[in-house]
């Protein structure tokens, strides 16, 4: 599971695909490194932080959760990233994991 509860709410591990074709949460995958990943893709191209502005946007969209709950904690240039939401744990790990994991919005 790439949801990991932290004591200030919920840490996530993303594989982000910039410049696709549609924005969507593709499901989870392994990351080729014995974690699982959440992957993600969005059709922002990785430019002056866009495709992350872009996941962030698109995440707060599919699980009901304001932007500015959600924060980029590394990987910032990377492809594999960890996004932090804010809140409580417990109640975000079932949020997160039941809902809105294999949606897409085109």
């Amino acid at each position: 599971m790439p949801f990991k509860p932290v004591a200030d709410g919920v840490r996530i591990a993303v594989r982000l695909t910039p410049k696709a074709s549609r924005n969507a949460i593709a499901g989870i995958a392994s990351s080729g490194q014995g974690e699982t990943v959440l992957k993600v893709m969005v059709t922002a191209v990785p430019e002056a932080g866009k495709a992350n502005e872009a996941l962030i946007k698109l995440l707060a969209k599919e699980w009901g959760i304001a932007k500015s709950s959600i924060s980029l904690v590394a990987g910032a240039t990377d492809r594999n990233k960890i996004v932090h939401v804010a809140g409580d744990a417990a109640d975000l790990m079932v949020r997160l994991s039941h809902g809105g994991v294999i949606r897409t919005d085109t």
